[in-house]
């Protein structure tokens, strides 16, 4: 549906062109966009990368480690039918610290595991039906969505990236936001896991 909503607006853009005689301009703002969008690429490779390190850094001294155990009883809460050692629960911790630390790219194969291991424990219980999402695959996917962030790691990137005076201004309401988005997408999962569970 999405692909439709752009070929759209980049037909009405052309038409559009065409009929105000503009369309040198679209060729140079299509031109200049190009050169923008190379420019941008390589920017947030080089932020990737830094993060990517840092977050190995941090794996290796053993502070993601210490992370994991600290979101223990978030997770207990969140979560409590899934078993405490099982792979599901590291995934999803891995994870949610990713997403705490602005690195979405990071957490996107974690999250796929998290979700591959809730399958397979709906399998061992029984109890899962194929196609049909369970409450802590529901809980888990709110919940990444949601994505309380304490450091907005591409936002940054961007506005730097566009000459913005400071870039860091949005910090403060970033990590508020994301807080309050975080806290009703708990409530609204707990509200919904007693009703199904009831």
């Amino acid at each position: 549906m999405l692909n439709y909503i752009w070929a759209v607006m980049i037909l009405l853009g052309i038409v559009c062109s065409i009929f105000t005689g503009r369309l040198d301009t679209l060729a140079q703002a299509a031109l200049n966009s190009a050169g923008d969008a190379v420019s941008l690429c390589i920017t947030m490779a080089g932020v990737v990368s830094l993060w990517m390190g840092l977050m190995e850094i941090a794996k290796e001294a053993g502070l993601i480690q210490r992370m994991t155990k600290g979101i223990g009883p978030f997770l207990d809460f969140l979560f409590p039918r899934i078993p405490k050692g099982h792979m599901a629960r590291e995934y999803i911790a891995t994870n949610l610290i990713a997403n705490i630390l602005g690195l979405g790219w990071v957490c996107t194969p974690a999250g796929l595991k998290a979700m591959e291991e809730l399958a397979r424990l709906e399998r061992e219980r029984g109890t899962g039906t194929p196609h049909i999402a369970s409450n802590e695959m529901c809980t888990f996917l709110i919940l990444n969505v949601s994505s309380l962030q304490l450091i907005p790691v591409n936002m940054l990137a961007y506005r730097s990236q566009y000459a913005s005076t400071n870039p860091t201004i949005i910090i403060g309401p970033a990590i508020l936001t994301t807080l309050i988005s975080t806290v009703a997408a708990v409530i609204y999962c707990k509200l919904k896991d007693r009703r199904a569970v009831g």
